[in-house]
């Protein structure tokens, strides 16, 4: 199976992304499809809500608590030059996308 994570240091130290399908989902009824969004992020035509929405839900999706999610937002995200976050925001829907690039399949 895929590694579809990615662990990465943000804010207080090391954690897990990851967007798992009910994350898939909110962040879809939040920002739009989920293939428009990364379209948006990898052309840097996003919003200030695909960035911060796709690092919260896939802090959840980690297994961060979605209260500790979002006070990781408010801290670390939320008045912060938008650059600071876009590469982060941009590797987690990489990885959602195409999986680990490092990983090796059998077949």
């Amino acid at each position: 199976m895929a590694d579809l994570s990615y662990t990465a240091l943000f804010g207080d130290g090391e954690h897990t992304f990851l967007l798992t399908k009910p994350m898939i989902a909110e962040l879809e009824a939040k920002c739009g499809p989920i293939g428009a969004i990364a379209n948006r992020l990898f052309a840097r035509n996003f919003a200030q809500t695909d960035l911060s929405e796709t690092i919260r839900l896939s802090l959840v999706g980690g297994g961060v608590t979605p209260k500790r999610a979002h006070e990781l937002i408010i801290a670390y995200v939320d008045g912060r030059p938008l650059i600071e976050t876009y590469e982060l925001a941009a590797r987690i829907l990489e990885r959602a996308l195409f999986g680990n690039p490092n990983e090796t399949t059998n077949g």
